[in-house]
Formats: structure tokens, C-alpha cells, sequence
């Protein structure tokens, strides 16, 4: 994967995966071993706050009904219609999707200027919404379905809503699959995934070291 931008970046980890498969606890393991670690779902959010030219666009496309009174976007709302209408989420991410890609830019300059030796980006739609290709190294964070029906009723997330919530998610496995340079395994123990990312990350730095701009970082020793 290319690393070619306009200014000198750290190494750069995509990370995506299924609703409770655990990315977000892989995230932190990296962060932990010194990653700067991005949201890009975070950012989303953040695109569609007031004052955000996005939500203009969004209240343009799909009506003043996704809007609150307080002129905050009214995600439930907005659910509702692009959660059964694949037109209407493709119109969706095609307004989202470029103002995250340069918030990400800019989260990842504020790592360059930090000298943050590599970061991690982690996305739902990691390959959708263009993330993936900026990405040195994509790894895609996994379990068996079971799994993940047993951690989001630990969520407080009853049967049928994990159900709809997975299948909305359905082909996230294969798009991020066919781009993944690796697959984490979360099914196992907490210290079981924390061994796994240690090993996939001293890996995809070892193949990295001549092309870090703040030289390699040690794996750590258990």
C-alpha cells in the first residue's frame, strides 16, 4: 500500500471489523504500545455537528426531519431512513465520507508533528469510505457470530437489535477480508488478543523499519 501524501507520515494501521468483535480493545492495545490511535467513527460524529457545512448537506437530501429543534442531527432519525434504504446510505456516505478523509489528514499531521513513530485509524467502513488505500498495513478484527451476539448482550443490546445491528453489517467481513494484510482473532482471552496484537504489530513494523520516519518501536516484553 501507497505511503505517498505531500508530507511525511507515520506508519499507518487500518483498523476495522464487526460490531462487537473488538476493535475498539484493539485500538487501545495499540494505543498503549504507542500508537496514535484515530476514531474515524468518532470523526463522523464529529462531521455532522452544528456548524458543519455535512449537516447542511444532510438536511438538504434527506429533509428538515432529521434535524432536532436544537439544530443537532437527529441520528435515530436519520437511521431509521438509511438502515432500509441502500440508495439512501450510498447518498449518505458520499456526503460523509470526504470530511472525514481530511479529518483523519489532519489528526495524522498532528501525530507527524508529535513524532508519533505510527498511528492507527480505526473504522467500521474502514474500505468504504475510502480509509483503506491510505493504509500501510489493514487489519481486520474478528469472532465467530456467537461471540458476538454474547458481548453485546453484555452491552445491555437485546436479541433482535444485535441481530438487525449484525446483519446491517453483513458484508464487512468480506470487503475488509479481501483488503486485510491481517486477521485478528478476538475469540479468546483478553491476554490471548493482547499476544496477538503484539505479534501482528512487531511483524508489520519489521517489514516497515526502513521506511519509518522515527525509527522502529520495540516490542514489548511480557
Amino acid at each position: 500500500m501507497s505511503r505517498s501524501t505531500d508530507y511525511e507520515r507515520p506508519f499507518l494501521i487500518g483498523l476495522t471489523g464487526p460490531i462487537g468483535c473488538g476493535k475498539s480493545t484493539v485500538a487501545r492495545m495499540l494505543g498503549r504500545l504507542g500508537a496514535a490511535v484515530i476514531d474515524a467513527d468518532s470523526l463522523a460524529r464529529h462531521a455532522t455537528e452544528p456548524g458543519e457545512a455535512t449537516l447542511g448537506q444532510i438536511r438538504e437530501r434527506f429533509g428538515t426531519g432529521v434535524v432536532k429543534a436544537d439544530g443537532r442531527l437527529d441520528r435515530g432519525a436519520l437511521a431509521r431512513i438509511v438502515f432500509s434504504d441502500t440508495a439512501a446510505l450510498a447518498d449518505l456516505e458520499a456526503i460523509v465520507h470526504p470530511r472525514v478523509r481530511i479529518l483523519v489528514d489532519e489528526a495524522l499531521r498532528d501525530a507527524t508533528d508529535a513524532g508519533t513513530p505510527f498511528a492507527v485509524v480505526e473504522a467500521i467502513k474502514l474500505v468504504e469510505g475510502g480509509l483503506a488505500e491510505r493504509c500501510d498495513d489493514v487489519w481486520l478484527v474478528d469472532c465467530p457470530g456467537s461471540i458476538q451476539r454474547e458481548r453485546l448482550a453484555t452491552r445491555g443490546m437485546s436479541a433482535d437489535d444485535a441481530d438487525r445491528r449484525m446483519a446491517s453489517q453483513v458484508g464487512v467481513r468480506e470487503r475488509a477480508g479481501a483488503r486485510a494484510t491481517r486477521v485478528i482473532d478476538t475469540s479468546g482471552s483478553i491476554e490471548a488478543t493482547r499476544e496477538r496484537v503484539e505479534d501482528a504489530l512487531a511483524s508489520a513494523l519489521a517489514g516497515a523499519i526502513d521506511v519509518l520516519p522515527f525509527g522502529a518501536v520495540e516490542r514489548p516484553t511480557r
